[in-house]
């Protein structure tokens, strides 16, 4: 399944106040970067996800957030360093810049 710009107007529209963002289509879904580093991408199906390192993952998974894992051919699933955006950032653009903000903070460290 390819992502619908509809998908795409609607993320780089909540991530806006990130100021210039730059997009490329990769892992079967659509990278979201800011000023080269990316932070979050648009999976497939829709669905938003934050890229996630150090300390950063651990207040992820605290949250509660569901992590992105795929599986091939009946081999183990694998987790990738990405967590679904909190439903209420979905709605919130000042919510969702801030928890992109946090991602990338731990992404320059």
């Amino acid at each position: 399944m390819s992502i619908a710009q509809a998908d795409i107007d609607f993320a780089t529209e909540l991530f806006a106040e990130l100021g210039a963002l730059t997009t490329r289509k990769m892992m079967g879904g659509l990278c979201l970067y800011h000023d080269g580093t990316i932070f979050a991408i648009i999976h497939s199906s829709g669905q938003i996800f934050l890229k996630g390192a150090g300390d950063f993952q651990a207040v992820l998974d605290a949250k509660g957030l569901t992590r992105w894992t795929y599986s091939r051919d009946g081999k183990k699933e694998t987790a990738m360093p990405y967590w679904a955006l909190p439903e209420a950032a979905l709605d919130d653009p000042e919510l969702a810049c801030d928890w992109a903000r946090r991602a990338l903070a731990h992404l320059h460290l």
